[in-house]
């Protein structure tokens, strides 16, 4: 958890205020994308959901202080809705479950 969060800090970063949403969105895809198709198997979801959260916090955080927004005001301004329509790869909902096998 705290290599990928470690990573989302990295490319989500107050220094990258001036840059466009859309391009720390396609430097963070392919991070998000990897971590979750590695760590896919098993019971995952908690921690997906985890990383989603930290994500949806820090892109809030970064668009906050680039449109000079006092406040987060999580439920109004930036909800899953607006991350979805950032394009954010969502981890949530992709865990796979290995299948078990029957004795014989």
């Amino acid at each position: 958890m705290a290599s990928i969060r470690g990573k989302v800090r990295a490319l989500t970063a107050p220094s990258r205020v001036g840059a466009d949403l859309d391009v720390i969105v396609e430097d963070l895809n392919p991070v998000l994308r990897g971590w979750g198709a590695y760590f896919r198997q098993g019971n995952s979801s908690a921690k997906f959901g985890a990383v989603d959260s930290y994500v949806h916090e820090r892109m809030a955080r970064l668009a906050s202080r680039k449109y000079g927004i006092r406040g987060f005001n999580w439920s109004d301004r930036f909800t899953w809705g607006w991350l979805g329509d950032l394009g954010i790869y969502r981890l949530t909902g992709t865990v796979r479950y290995p299948t078990a096998h029957a004795r014989r």
